[in-house]
């Protein structure tokens, strides 16, 4: 990313930035075949920002080959030094029978599991402590950007991306090669190949290379999930109202029984009523887990992407 392309950005009226700076250490850039940044990214940020861009989001990720704990808070303290609206802290996902490059990664050190978990409780508590919002399992913003303020009003959302408010980014329109356009009620996903894609928008305006059309069963796992993942709480009742169905089949959709979340309870990271379900602050850590507790295709093995920490 070099300055003109943020002005071109800039006069097409773009007015959000996310940064994915990975690790600030060229070493483990170098790692997982990343090139470092064009520019200095403190002298990037000032400059997206004297544009007028708002929202600026920078990504980081942990549990990447040579990582540390140590060095990994080395990159929560110069990513609050530069004082971006968000920030988010992504698990790395080592899945080298999905992507069989990742394989070459395994010549390196692995951060192990109890270690990628130390990293996220300590950016937990040095973002915070840094005036950071926790935002739903991996996210921060300032007090006044608009995720907290959804986090408050609990209009939180989220999609493949990330966080983001229901008002702005209810639905993703995709754009570029292998991008994946989310609607409410589909997915559709654009050909890989750059040269593929510019042929087939010249020639036919789309370059959709497959979808995926929800069923209602589906819609109505994905809402509760999203419940879940983004507001710590669910109230069963009321997505069964959503749905113009009772509350005894959201939970016969989902899956769902109390054995699930019965570990959950006694840790004191979540409490369970007839209808509705609220996740404590700690218990955000793990709130993927609880939510498998709703999704009927984890029965299916077969399918497993990658594994919480």
């Amino acid at each position: 990313l070099d300055y003109p392309d943020i002005d071109t950005l800039s006069s097409l009226g773009f007015n959000r930035i996310s940064l994915g700076i990975q690790d600030f250490d060229h070493a483990v850039l170098r790692a997982i075949n990343r090139k470092p940044p064009r520019n200095d990214v403190s002298d990037t940020i000032g400059y997206i920002k004297s544009k007028g861009f708002r929202g600026v989001n920078i990504d980081l990720v942990y549990g990447l080959p040579l990582q540390t704990i140590d060095s990994f808070k080395d990159n929560i303290l110069r990513a609050i030094r530069l004082e971006p609206d968000r920030l988010v802290t992504f698990s790395y996902a080592h899945v080298p029978w999905f992507n069989a490059e990742q394989k070459r990664l395994e010549e390196y050190r692995m951060p192990p599991p109890n270690e990628k978990l130390a990293m996220l409780v300590e950016a937990i508590n040095m973002l915070t402590e840094g005036g950071y919002v926790a935002i739903g399992m991996d996210h921060f913003a300032q007090p006044t950007d608009d995720l907290t303020i959804a986090r408050q009003s609990r209009t939180l959302h989220r999609n493949f991306q990330g966080y983001c408010t229901r008002r702005t980014t209810g639905q993703v329109y995709a754009f570029g090669a292998s991008a994946i356009s989310q609607f409410a009620a589909c997915y559709a996903q654009n050909v890989k190949s750059v040269d593929a894609y510019m042929e087939a928008i010249e020639k036919n305006g789309v370059a959709i290379e497959r979808g995926y059309r929800l069923s209602e069963h589906e819609r109505i796992v994905r809402s509760v999930i999203n419940e879940l993942m983004c507001n710590g709480f669910i109230d069963l009742n009321a997505i069964a109202k959503q749905f113009h169905r009772p509350t005894a089949d959201i939970l016969a959709i989902t899956g769902f029984e109390p054995s699930k979340i019965a570990p959950f309870i006694d840790d004191n990271l979540l409490t369970h009523t007839d209808s509705t379900l609220r996740v404590s602050e700690t218990g955000m850590l793990v709130v993927r887990n609880i939510a498998m507790a709703f999704d009927p295709n984890l029965n299916d093995t077969k399918s497993r992407h990658s594994q919480t920490i």
